[in-house]
């Protein structure tokens, strides 16, 4: 059955000092299908969503809803017009409940008093819409990422939304939490809904997007239906390169052992863990959720405790309780959360690789000024962060180039082991490209590279070697041969038990 358009955008241009955000972008949402917008960070996505929604004022272009030319100059006229967006990162009051939420800004009420009553009914009302049972009264702090989420996207419909952007909705959300997400995508589909869905994660956006518009570097590259596009393809359309081209990493032999972890135990856990990594090697941590992966690799670094065991660094036993232990015995490490753990987001770029390595880079409790910003102008031209300068906060700084300034901290500081805690998450397939292309060049240097992915084919595709894990223990050891997605989830999901039942 032939959908009807629902919004128009058309030759939509953007400019800014020294940039063209957007250069004459068109787009379309018809009614009552998910329409995926993918492209590298800066492709002019979010520029176009700012736009959409009366944040951004364009140069020039129009936007239409059904059929008819609309000026949008501002969110509230977005929201009055039937469009509405849930953002990355949650608008909620964390200390007031779900019908606070749901209804804020727009509380129904006579003489300065609300009525909780009409409040309820119609939080309630939309809860409903979704499928969702959240307890009203709870303050939204108390409340899962994934239901907070669901209640943003309550209040989003509560202005009557036509037109639904999503963007990055999954990033913080669990396997069985994103299924959810996609079935509350579904049904507002079913009901006329016309929804944008922005995500990094190429795997969801062929689950659940009806057709995919790429933009690259500002520019409209194509729109198809998502069945016409395979993985390959896509990436191809928004990086404007092979995708053979993206795990670069050529396993070399091997040096000798630069990290070996002995008989190592969580406490709590029953299983002891033992592996290594060489000079020059990418080994990969494969395993589901829960498998333990994040608890070894911060038990190495020092967060976590260790109940029992050794690790040594070249050759050589160390003890370490704590991050600055590990940083001295020359490991670093990128953790899952690199904004709550590897940043300080109010901290300049200079500061943050100069963090780890102020011990050497202070003379008389002074830092050398001189020095540091020389190092970091180095890892900035080295690493490629984009950035207008060295002073700019990390928080401005996109995923990727976030990651790579974690990344020139330990660099900095010399450190022989690297591990990286899901390296890529949150960042756009060119950013991932530059990330992988790093890990090569750092196993080629001599480096010992540990790698916790959820993404199976990151970790088949830069491991020489992959290690899966499973309630604590590590079950199999694979060697790049070895390590085929299928020999992975066998293992990670218990098949071996299984077998020997």
């Amino acid at each position: 059955m032939e959908q009807t358009t629902l919004l128009e955008m058309r030759n939509i241009s953007k400019s800014y000092p020294g940039v063209q955000a957007l250069d004459n972008v068109s787009f379309e949402v018809r009614a009552g299908e998910i329409h995926a917008l993918v492209g590298e960070n800066g492709a002019g996505k979010s520029t176009l969503m700012k736009v959409l929604f009366g944040a951004v004022q364009p140069d020039s272009g129009v936007i239409r809803l059904s059929g008819q030319a609309v000026t949008v100059r501002s969110p509230q006229d977005a929201r009055r017009l039937g469009i509405s967006m849930v953002h990355q990162e949650l608008h909620l009051v964390p200390q007031m409940n779900t019908v606070q939420n749901i209804a804020l800004g727009r509380e129904p009420g006579t003489l300065g008093f609300m009525n909780w009553t009409k409040m309820t009914r119609r939080a309630r009302q939309q809860l409903e819409r979704l499928g969702i049972d959240i307890d009203l009264r709870q303050p939204v702090r108390s409340l899962s990422v994934a239901q907070q989420q669901m209640i943003e996207i309550a209040r989003a419909l509560s202005w009557n939304a036509r037109v639904l952007v999503l963007d990055e909705p999954s990033s913080a959300l669990t396997e069985h939490e994103v299924t959810e997400l996609f079935r509350v995508m579904q049904t507002l589909a079913s009901e006329g809904v016309g929804i944008v869905f922005i995500s990094h994660h190429l795997n969801e956006v062929f689950t659940t997007a009806d057709r995919i518009t790429v933009l690259r570097d500002g520019t409209h590259v194509a729109t198809q239906p998502a069945h016409d596009l395979d993985h390959d393809q896509l990436i191809r359309l928004m990086v404007g390169r092979n995708v053979a081209t993206i795990f670069a990493h050529d396993s070399t032999q091997p040096g000798p052992v630069r990290l070996e972890v002995k008989e190592m135990r969580l406490p709590g856990s029953p299983h002891r863990v033992s592996f290594s990594v060489r000079q020059g090697e990418i080994v990969g941590v494969a395993g589901l959720i829960g498998a333990g992966r994040t608890e070894l690799m911060r038990a190495i670094f020092g967060v976590n405790r260790i109940a029992e065991g050794q690790i040594l660094v070249d050759g050589k036993p160390v003890r370490i309780n704590s991050p600055r232990d590990a940083t001295r015995c020359g490991i670093g490490m990128l953790p899952e959360d690199r904004k709550a753990q590897g940043l300080v987001l109010g901290m300049s770029i200079s500061s943050n690789i100069a963090l780890p390595s102020l011990d050497r880079l202070t003379r008389l409790f002074f830092r050398r000024i001189k020095t540091i910003n020389a190092a970091t102008q180095q890892y900035v031209n080295d690493l490629r962060i984009k950035t207008p300068t060295i002073f700019q906060h990390a928080r401005q700084l996109s995923g990727g180039n976030q990651q790579k300034v974690v990344l020139g901290k330990w660099l900095e500081r010399g450190v022989r082991v690297l591990i990286f805690d899901e390296p890529t998450r949150g960042i756009d397939v060119g950013a991932k490209v530059e990330v992988y292309q790093l890990f090569a060049r750092l196993a080629a240097e001599g480096a010992a590279i540990l790698v916790v992915s959820s993404e199976l084919p990151e970790v088949l595709g830069l491991s020489d070697r992959v290690l899966v894990m499973r309630n604590g223990a590590i079950v199999a050891e694979l060697s790049r041969a070895e390590a085929t997605p299928e020999q992975v989830m066998f293992f990670a999901t218990g098949g071996a038990e299984a077998q020997t039942a």
